[in-house]
């Protein structure tokens, strides 16, 4: 009897990953390839749709070198919500004020658009309240307002298609013209419910031309992620591939849902309450981090995108939340501090997120703390450096640093009252600059990421959605199990961090599953594939600590907003 393999995609901000994927969700073979990002200037950055497919390419004749062809029966993609433009014939087009063709993906990141966010928000239109009563400045729609307002006659009077980079890889392997459910809904505000472009929207915000022909081009054809895409992988692609023509390709998920599909069918055995699919809340942290939860019932809240129907499985609402820098922001943190340079020179293979990690225990042993979590005691910081995704959908909220350094103590010992500092001003925190103001900073930056999602929870249940009983996460901060029991001890959840560590990609195979039919339906090949996991419980006796932290965690929002009052 013939084996059955899955290879699954994954277009990520930095690189292009693929994976040979078996049909009980075990990863047997990865890759990643780095792709080209330009940062031309100040919140512009833009990718090459060219450069993205031949690193896909490549992975994926990686991964699949030593199976037999005919082994593999579906190939499938997510990718990031990237805005790709094509001319005639499909040539690129460029986005970008250099006119390099090449350049013809906005980045998901890219922030250039708010002068365009702004206006389309000021319509109030009844389809912004599915993405939280605002679009986001990374969306879609802002940046092709942008094309139209700055690039008129150069790129926007030549597009002959829009895609959103997961559906431009199903095209560009199929020829078929088609659009994801999950990418349509989430990123282009197609309005879900009566599963249509709403035209009088589009005419409100100046892009009615886009649904001209049917709406050609963004999309006249919707598919719900997992079905068939065409004929099947094309012979161009096939050869591209080093694959068999007409292999059956799923339409396909933005990579923070891939994740979350992934996670929701991932189990532990001695954890209970957790087969609710409702219960789960899947946090998928890479470069940023993504919040996504199901609900039989929809959930409209402020600042949370969604209720999407239908955008992950079938007969359920997706909400969205999202800190926009998590991993990014970590990384910025511990790599402009002083000692970086230093610490990097005695690490061998050891990472220096587990030597913070160890240090912090160090150093709590040290002072007889029962946990490394009091360490931050006076050091509370705001970690928004690149604006808010939600709850609070602020992409102009910044940073914000607040602590009681020595010296200060000594200044101000009849106040003891933090002094909040900008974001650039962190070094003023510590006179001494040494290793342990770099772990306690660190420490309390990871803590923030969890105060954040301890908001954007209250947010949900303060509008009626049935509570969580469980975290689930995936990607790079998930091998952080400091990370893990932060938000564990913050949010008072249990986290599950799955077995296979590569969940994007094994989301990415289970719609290549599905459309296969290997698997009845999208919920099914979840629970087939998801696989086990590691559970992390709450530590009780912290709880009282997180909770003050947390409403010095809200003050700080209520003083950015006066700060920005005075300033006014």
């Amino acid at each position: 009897m013939p084996k059955i393999y899955f290879v699954g995609v994954d277009v990520g901000t930095s690189s292009a990953r693929a994976a040979l994927v078996r049909s009980d969700g075990k990863v047997l073979q990865t890759i990643a390839k780095s792709i080209r990002i330009w940062n031309t200037e100040h919140e512009h950055f833009e990718q090459s749709s060219e450069d993205i497919w031949n690193a896909v390419c490549s992975c994926v004749k990686f991964v699949t070198r030593d199976t037999p062809k005919e082994e593999i029966v579906a190939i499938s993609f997510d990718a990031t919500c990237s805005l790709v433009i094509l001319g005639d014939n499909g040539e690129p087009l460029s986005v970008s004020n250099t006119q390099n063709p090449q350049q013809n993906v906005i980045v998901w990141m890219d922030h250039r658009a708010h002068k365009e966010a702004e206006k389309i928000n000021a319509t109030k239109h009844d389809l912004l309240r599915y993405v939280g009563g605002q679009v986001s400045v990374e969306m879609e729609l802002p940046k092709l307002l942008w094309l139209k307002t700055n690039l008129y006659l150069s790129t926007w009077t030549k597009i002959w298609r829009a895609f959103d980079l997961p559906d431009f890889l199903t095209w560009r392997s199929t020829d078929c013209d088609s659009r994801s459910l999950c990418t349509v809904i989430c990123k282009w505000n197609y309005d879900g419910v009566a599963m249509q472009w709403n035209k009088k929207f589009f005419q409100e915000i100046d892009l009615d031309e886009l649904l001209n022909n049917n709406a050609e081009i963004i999309g006249r054809s919707i598919q719900e992620p997992g079905t068939p895409v065409g004929k099947g992988l094309s012979e161009r692609a096939a050869k591209e591939m080093n694959l068999l023509p007409g292999i059956v390709v799923g339409t396909a998920l933005i990579d923070a849902h891939a994740g979350a599909l992934g996670m929701f069918g991932c189990n532990a055995a001695h954890a209970s309450c957790i087969d609710n699919l409702e219960g789960k809340l899947a946090l998928i942290c890479g470069t940023s981090t993504c919040h996504m939860s199901l609900t039989r019932e929809p959930c409209s809240a402020d600042g949370i995108w969604g209720p999407y129907r239908g955008a992950i499985i079938p007969n359920y609402y997706l909400n969205e939340g999202g800190q926009s820098a998590s991993g990014l922001l970590l990384d910025h943190i511990i790599k402009t501090h002083p000692q970086y340079m230093h610490i990097q020179l005695k690490l061998k293979d050891e990472n220096i997120f587990s030597y913070l990690n160890e240090m912090l225990k160090k150093m709590a042993k040290e002072r007889n703390l029962d946990d490394p979590c009091y360490l931050t005691k006076d050091l509370h910081v705001w970690p928004d450096f690149h604006g808010n995704r939600s709850p609070i959908a602020d992409p102009n909220l910044k940073g914000m640093v607040g602590g009681i350094n020595e010296w200060e103590k000594k200044k101000s010992e009849s106040k003891k009252k933090p002094i909040f500092l900008n974001s650039l001003q962190i070094s003023g925190l510590n006179m001494n600059m040494d290793e342990e103001s770099l772990a306690v900073l660190y420490l309390a930056f990871v803590q923030a990421l969890a105060y954040g999602t301890r908001h954007l929870i209250a947010n949900l249940l303060g509008y009626q959605r049935s509570p969580f009983h469980l975290l689930l996460f995936c990607g790079g901060l998930a091998k952080n199990l400091l990370y893990i029991q932060c938000h564990a001890d913050i949010c008072q959840l249990p986290c599950l961090i799955p077995d296979e560590q590569e969940m994007v990609l094994v989301g990415a195979a289970m719609l290549g599953a599905c459309a296969a039919k290997v698997y009845d339906d999208l919920k099914i090949a979840a629970a087939n594939m998801g696989g086990g996991g590691t559970l992390l419980e709450p530590q009780a006796n912290t709880k009282e600590y997180h909770n003050r932290k947390y409403q010095v965690f809200l003050e700080m929002l209520k003083d950015q907003s006066k700060y920005k009052s005075i300033m006014s």
